[in-house]
């Protein structure tokens, strides 16, 4: 089962809640606690990826009276019609991030742009070597020394920050990958992926301050798209930080792309006086942002 569709990836998050199951369409997402309140909400991270989109809606109905709102962003690979996602989510559905994809059935050598492959050649003429793990759990204690550097460089927090607790377990998971960059020997950067359903996830990257110097990223990026030639029908190699549609990054993965999937930001109010109610006391009643009651917690 792909690791996004699995029980064992939201138990991985637990510090944020539990896992609660959407059985018609095979999918899983967090329980929280409103703090304060003796209250719930829904939420995935980074996406809500299901089996069967057309019994979402119904799914998510099925928590009235237990959540007050659920939000999530739709796997941008995955089998829906958008009519699955206007019924299941009547309050908001906006678009959200670009993800960029490789369509793996292209060779290696058309995907890659030009600038892209020079890059590639300076990196691998620097010593660097990339190598693919299938069992990650033994590079745990590198991953997090490296992704040390990540949070510091990013200011990442909440659940976007990944405590070793999570990535135990995630690391554990089957279709979980990690290919991990070294120069003589030392490693200086790695990706984190997760695979199934013909789909590989960059799930998160991380690198030491060395890897920039060496380009350590194109040597990784293109080691990525040639391990999965032949293993998978594509790479999700993820969006931009926010709401960013443009700016290095996305150029950057672009370079590595067959083209682009838009996401969709989700929300279905499922209790609307507590909704209101609780808006109101945390001050953000005419906020866009959804639940209006957490905004500002991926900041």
């Amino acid at each position: 089962m792909p690791a996004y569709r699995s029980k064992a990836y939201v138990d991985s998050l637990s510090e944020f809640g539990e896992a609660a199951a959407l059985p018609g369409s095979g999918g899983w997402f967090l329980r929280r606690s409103i703090a304060g309140h003796d209250l719930h909400d829904g939420m995935t991270y980074p996406i809500l990826a299901c089996e069967d989109w057309s019994a979402l809606a119904d799914d998510i109905e099925g928590w009235r009276g237990r959540l007050v709102s659920f939000a999530t962003v739709p796997d941008p690979l995955g089998q829906y019609a958008m009519a699955d996602l206007e019924r299941a989510f009547p309050d908001r559905l906006v678009p959200f991030k670009h993800h960029h994809v490789a369509d793996l059935s292209f060779p290696t050598d058309r995907i890659v742009s030009s600038h892209h492959a020079r890059q590639v050649g300076k990196a691998f003429r620097k010593g660097v070597e990339v190598e693919a793990y299938s069992d990650p759990r033994v590079m745990l204690d590198i991953w997090l020394g490296l992704f040390d550097h990540a949070i510091e460089k990013f200011d990442i927090g909440g659940i976007r920050k990944f405590s070793r607790f999570a990535f135990e377990r995630q690391l554990a998971l089957p279709g979980a990958i990690m290919s991990v960059a070294r120069q003589n020997g030392t490693p200086v950067a790695a990706h984190f992926l997760l695979v199934g359903d013909g789909v590989v996830y960059a799930h998160a990257a991380a690198a030491s301050p060395a890897a920039y110097k060496l380009g350590a990223a194109y040597a990784l990026y293109y080691h990525d798209l040639k391990y999965f030639a032949d293993k998978a029908q594509w790479i999700d190699w993820g969006g931009e930080p926010g709401m960013a549609q443009e700016g290095n990054l996305s150029s950057f993965k672009a370079g590595w792309s067959t083209g682009i999937r838009q996401s969709y930001f989700c929300g279905r109010i499922l209790d609307r006086e507590r909704y209101a109610a609780l808006a109101s006391a945390s001050g953000t009643p005419a906020t866009s942002y959804f639940p209006a009651y957490r905004v500002g917690e991926f900041d």
